[in-house]
């Protein structure tokens, strides 16, 4: 694992299977997924979701960006993040792709107790094609994903 600081709050970590590129796919839809947590080994379980997504036959992992420790933002009181940005490709819609990567979540231990609070994974889509989207459930692309440094920085290394 090697390591880069920006500044005192922000380190770029890479590992072997962040940033890395991966087999192409003819699933149809291209997805960007930030990507990230901060209860536990992060750097481990980012690791594990990539040979989870590998293993997946709902879609295809393309590439992941370099992992991003970040301090958190909404509630602060919490530990630093690790983050960082995958690309995948799948056949299911927003909605369907959505709620699988939910399960994922769950999967990986996510529990939701309040807004911003500690996890142990969190998977955001950010993109899913050029799609324009905005739901109750699923606003497309992320609202707030150009004004994520743990977003912003991951995507510069794909």
């Amino acid at each position: 694992m090697l390591s880069k600081r920006f500044d005192d709050k922000l380190t770029l970590i890479r590992t072997r299977l962040y940033p890395c590129t991966y087999a192409k796919s003819s699933k149809r839809y291209r997805v960007t997924l930030g990507v990230g947590g901060n209860i536990g080994d992060l750097i481990r379980r980012l690791e594990k979701l990539v040979l989870f997504f590998k293993r997946s036959p709902l879609c295809d992992l393309l590439q992941t960006g370099s992992i991003l420790k970040n301090p958190p933002f909404g509630y602060t009181e919490q530990d630093d993040f690790y983050n960082s940005v995958m690309i995948v490709q799948t056949n299911l819609q927003p909605r369907a792709f959505l709620k699988y990567i939910l399960n994922v979540e769950r999967r990986f231990g996510r529990k939701r107790s309040f807004a911003n609070a500690p996890r142990t994974l969190d998977i955001d889509m950010i993109f899913y094609e050029e799609r324009k989207m905005n739901t109750k459930e699923l606003t497309l692309p992320h609202p707030a994903w150009k004004d994520r440094a743990s977003v912003v920085i991951p995507m510069a290394y794909l």
